[in-house]
């Protein structure tokens, strides 16, 4: 069985594949503090309450974007699953073409989204990831990663102006019934929630005008189940894109 690790800035995404067939996943909150025997009793735990023998687990790949945990990240994988962990970079067979400037700049999780997204979705495509940031990563008709763009996420943004305004409290980002707010409440959930609709469209749009108006647009990240129904260019919510990508990954790199 593969462990497949997601490591973001918010959350660490773990999930067990048995072949393609993924059986169980979980989240951990990030904490750059975190040891190696932290985050290893934590998953070996988890995955004991699924059922999972952590015996069977025969190889670990990891995307991660927070570098103070690589150390963390690799002492779990040796010592809790005796692997030395495959880690998404530089000399890692991807199977996907990158065309960013300096490639070693594109985030693993950004390419195992355009990898699993191509496999799985086809091309072009357009890839959004609502995470800590909103990632938009765009896949040629030829299976490329061109690039793509960011946006502070939209829990980021509401901190944010929170934090700044006295008077305006925390509220629950959901959808209010019209988009004229009637209460400091509505207010704000309308511009926090239509707004970011009006981001994720107009830069959807100008991203189909340049690589193509067929290319599909595929939601992944904690908050794509909130967005998706307001965005009718999303055709599909794949909370999984990551790990799948890991997976493909992993495949590509067995001797």
């Amino acid at each position: 069985m593969l462990l497949a690790v997601d490591v973001g800035n918010t959350n660490i995404v773990v999930g067990v594949f048995d072949g393609e067939r993924l059986v169980a996943d979980f989240r951990l909150h990030t904490n750059e503090l975190s040891t190696g025997d932290e985050l290893g009793l934590a998953a070996t735990d988890l995955l004991r309450r699924r059922g999972i023998d952590v015996a069977a687990i025969d190889a670990v790949a990891v995307a991660n974007v927070v570098p103070p945990l690589a150390r963390s990240v690799d002492e779990m994988s040796r010592v809790y699953f005796g692997r030395s962990p495959l880690v998404v970079g530089p000399g890692i067979r991807t199977g996907v073409s990158i065309r960013y400037e300096d490639p070693r700049l594109v985030g693993a999780d950004r390419i195992a989204n355009a990898l699993a997204g191509r496999h799985l979705y086809g091309a072009p495509a357009i890839l959004l990831d609502f995470g800590t940031a909103t990632t938009f990563d765009c896949v040629s008709a030829a299976g490329e990663y061109l690039g793509g763009a960011m946006a502070p996420g939209i829990l980021i943004s509401l901190d944010a102006l929170v934090s700044r305004a006295s008077r305006l409290n925390r509220v629950e980002l959901a959808a209010p019934p019209s988009v004229i707010g009637r209460n400091p409440a509505a207010s704000m959930q309308s511009g926090f929630v239509f707004g970011y609709v009006g981001l994720v469209q107009g830069i959807v749009s100008r991203m189909r005008a340049e690589i193509g108006q067929n290319a599909r647009v595929i939601a992944t990240g904690g908050l794509a189940e909130l967005f998706a129904p307001l965005i009718p260019e999303i055709e599909a919510v794949d909370p999984h894109l990551t790990l799948v990508g890991l997976r493909l990954i992993h495949e590509l790199n067995v001797d």
